[in-house]
């Protein structure tokens, strides 16, 4: 019988029976989307991060990877593959449900099951060797269960004899495929593959394995530990071994956070506006506040990076003397910072409409039980009583009453959103659901708890000598109904109707196709 500390840490080992699942969801995101809107089933659809006139596109759906679009290409790139492209912004609290009922169905079958991102997951059922001999079944029926659940979505599940062998598993057959990797066959699927195909191998390291000769995956796991030590360095090499040689290294990683981050792309109307700049910072900061009360702890170090249109980027990091886990607390650090940086540059300000992307990070926990309080300050009362907020926003189901209440100056500056890392935040190992707010739509404009305060609209953005250079896309316009609707728009001032071998219109089709 196993104990607990057995049952949750990983065990380097080596064990050749097939009995790790690992499950992988199909262009996650959009096929989310395409569940929920079944008008855009079959059609080329790509997530982005926010309505703007050239957005981000983080996540394509199959149809659109036909066309050679890839997850972050901008608008107009993609545009350019395929004209017909429809977009959509993220909703995350639906893809956070879709992974919960995921998660759901895979506990039916083994209770060992380990979330690695918001659209995948690894089942162990090493625990249930006397039982199942073959696991092929039960994958079959997970495609099943899924499908009988989500009748859009598909995954790719590969079975091997630890997680990574099995996350190799799912990159040889997409979409919607099956691969079982043994001590037998082993060579032969990493022989269909590249080494920067190997999960955690990118261009750096490969180059390393290159230098000391290792060219292909096959020759990599037939290298010696010595070898690879060699190309990576201490135990990172001797991982390595391990992995492509049935030991198990990867599967369970630390309860605890390490560090929490929370970021957001900005649009270019967001970052001509320094008050939503500002409000972002806060909003930043409280969504940490949210996750570290959540969580009982508090944090020793913020860090705080700005990412700029030019890829140059502005990052501080600083150490506090006392544990804070207050939003407002981390902002004031941050902007005494800037301010310091500012006055010491003799520069205007670092908030600049140049501004891509803002980053909190922080680290350093400590838990709440084992704070310690100073005799002369309220400290302890602050924090007893951010704790009882919480409660009560938990209590009556209001995810935005906190994180609003930091963005009087835009209510809605904060769009939320999931990342494609940990959902560690959202539940436990055993899939219980301790953060149910993450499970909740955002507060819409029109919803009658939000306060709707009156502001001055941003300036207009510059424009060029064409004027229809600058006419964002409406959402969910296609590139082929943008130009018509230019072409409209010429005809109605001028009284003409141009054709395509016009130069003129030409001209203004190429830009609505980002050409």
């Amino acid at each position: 019988m196993k104990g607990a500390k057995d049952y949750f840490s990983n065990s380097t080992g080596t064990k050749k029976e097939p009995l790790v699942m690992y499950v992988d969801m199909n262009c996650y995101f959009a096929s989310c989307e395409q569940q929920r809107n079944p008008q855009w089933r079959g059609k080329p659809l790509g997530v982005v991060t926010y309505n703007s006139y050239d957005p981000a596109v983080i996540a394509a759906s199959i149809e659109a990877k036909q066309y050679g679009i890839r997850s972050g290409m901008r608008y107009r790139e993609c545009l350019a593959l395929c004209p017909q492209l429809i977009t959509t912004p993220t909703n995350p609290a639906w893809y956070r449900q879709v992974h919960v009922d995921i998660m759901a169905i895979l506990r039916r079958y083994c209770d060992d099951v380990i979330p690695k991102s918001i659209d995948e997951a690894v089942c162990n059922f090493h625990s249930y060797a006397l039982v199942y001999k073959d696991i092929r079944p039960i994958a079959m029926q997970v495609k099943a269960d899924i499908a009988a659940r989500y009748d859009w979505l598909r995954c790719s599940i590969g079975i091997a004899p630890n997680s990574f062998l099995a996350k190799v598993g799912t990159e040889l057959q997409k979409p919607d495929g099956l691969q079982l990797i043994t001590e037998d066959n082993i060579d032969e699927q990493l022989g269909k593959m590249k080494l920067q195909g190997l999960p955690g191998i990118a261009a750096r390291n490969e180059r390393r394995l290159n230098m000391i000769g290792i060219r292909t995956p096959v020759e990599m796991r037939h290298a010696s530990p010595a070898l690879l030590r060699k190309a990576f360095g201490g135990v990172v090499g001797e991982y390595w071994y391990k992995r492509l040689n049935f030991g198990e290294v990867d599967m369970y990683s630390r309860a605890e956070n390490r560090t929490m981050s929370a970021t957001r792309t900005m649009s270019s109307e967001q970052s001509r506006d320094r008050q939503q700049l500002e409000s972002m910072i806060i909003s930043l900061c409280t969504r940490l506040e949210q996750r570290m009360v959540t969580s009982d702890i508090f944090c020793r170090e913020v860090c705080f990076s700005i990412r700029y249109r030019d890829d140059t980027r502005w990052d501080t990091a600083i150490k506090l003397a006392e544990p804070v886990q207050d939003a407002m607390e981390m902002r004031s650090y941050i902007l005494q910072r800037m301010a310091e940086f500012e006055r010491s540059r003799g520069i205007g300000t670092l908030l600049t409409d140049k501004v891509t992307n803002l980053t909190v990070a922080i680290q350093g926990f400590i838990s709440g039980q084992v704070m310690q309080y100073s005799l002369f300050d309220n400290r302890l009362r602050k924090d007893t009583l951010r704790k009882v907020i919480y409660k009560i926003k938990d209590e009556y189901d209001q995810k935005n009453i906190v994180r609003k209440g930091a963005e009087l100056l835009n209510p809605f500056v904060l769009k939320d959103a999931v990342g494609f890392g940990s959902v560690r935040d959202l539940g436990d190992i055993k899939g219980n659901i301790k953060n149910k707010h993450m499970l909740e739509e955002d507060k819409q404009k029109d919803d009658p708890y939000v306060r709707k305060i009156k502001q001055k609209p941003p300036p207009p953005p510059p424009r060029e000598e064409d004027p229809y250079c600058d006419v964002p896309p409406p959402d969910l316009v296609t590139g082929e109904e943008q130009y018509l609707s230019l072409a409209a728009m010429h005809k109605a001032i001028t009284g003409k109707q141009r054709t395509d071998q016009d130069k003129d219109l030409q001209r203004w089709k190429n830009k609505a196709l980002g050409i």
